[in-house]
């Protein structure tokens, strides 16, 4: 059977690159995104340069019933995803005070809500066959607190916390999870190709948290 690969924020950036590295590997792709235009121009390029087949999906993962319809469109075309990367999130910067409550929603809905059920449903599916690999992009303040981004790095201690759990729980099922943490600043932005190749390579040795970047002595995991 053809394998598959779930990303998620797949129209840009980290994202983008995990699906040319997949493609690269003669992995079919299921691409989840809110731009439908850029991802339809991403899955011509994949399919003309590598003979895949690729799903681009549009869709707004921060509606209450966007896994359901992921699920559904996986059910009809019988699929079941061997790698599962959660991409997708929003990042929030300010005052705690300053940041209104409608866009904090939507940031908690997609980096904690929208990625829990997710992950759950492809887990359970990977478990019944044996065998998968989920990366989870999380981020060095995952593991500490930041000022100023107080709530964006409580949803990325969630996602590290969570990760660190369920690669526990997964062990012998031949099931791995990988926990991929950011150091980023404004002055010198991530490569988004580098860090994909990096993600994915610690995902497939199975690593549970990868980090990326610049360690923080005061930020152990």
């Amino acid at each position: 059977m053809a394998k598959y690969a779930l990303i998620t924020g797949a129209s840009k950036g980290i994202g983008m690159e995990f699906a040319r590295i997949a493609a690269s590997k003669k992995i079919n792709l299921i691409l989840l995104a809110r731009n439908s235009e850029t991802l339809i121009n991403l899955r011509t390029e994949l399919e003309e340069a590598h003979a895949i087949k690729v799903l681009a999906v549009g869709c707004d993962l921060t509606e209450p019933d966007a896994v359901d319809k992921i699920t559904a469109l996986l059910y009809r075309r019988n699929i079941v995803p061997d790698i599962l990367i959660n991409n997708a999130g929003i990042v929030i910067q300010g005052s705690f005070d300053s940041i209104g409550a409608e866009n904090e929603t939507n940031m908690i809905q997609l980096n904690v809500i929208f990625f829990t059920e997710l992950t759950k449903v492809i887990y359970r599916q990977m478990l019944k066959k044996g065998n998968g690999r989920i990366l989870n992009m999380s981020s060095i303040g995952g593991a500490g607190t930041l000022p100023f981004m107080a709530a964006y790095h409580a949803t990325k201690a969630y996602v590290l916390s969570l990760s660190q759990a369920l690669a526990t729980e997964a062990k012998g099922s031949g099931v791995t999870v990988t926990a991929l943490c950011l150091k980023t600043t404004k002055t010198a932005p991530l490569p988004a190709k580098q860090v994909a190749e990096y993600g994915w390579k610690e995902m497939m040795k199975g690593k549970t948290v990868a980090e990326y970047g610049k360690k923080f002595r005061w930020l152990p995991f």
